[in-house]
């Protein structure tokens, strides 16, 4: 489910995506009338490209892995110290 503040609902992602792969539309054409940025139809026609309807789906921004994470002795230390 999108949040209240999305420009893009997963059928308007692939409305814009359609237009701009199978129609032939330009990045810009396509971003202003979903009133969104060119980088964000070119990511979202790139996705189409790769993935097809599937890749509109709302996706988590949850990310795959933390490079800057506590290291696991420091944590049993905090928690020690609590």
């Amino acid at each position: 489910m999108s949040h209240a503040d999305a420009l893009l609902t997963p059928r308007a992602r692939l409305r814009l995506a359609r237009l701009v792969v199978d129609d032939g539309w330009a990045y810009s054409m396509a971003a202003k009338m979903f009133m969104v940025s060119s980088r964000a139809a070119a990511q979202r026609a790139n996705r189409y490209r790769s993935e097809g309807p599937v890749g509109m789906a709302d996706r988590s921004s949850r990310p795959h892995r933390s490079l800057a994470r506590t290291p696991e002795h420091v944590a049993r230390q905090i928690v020690r110290l609590r």
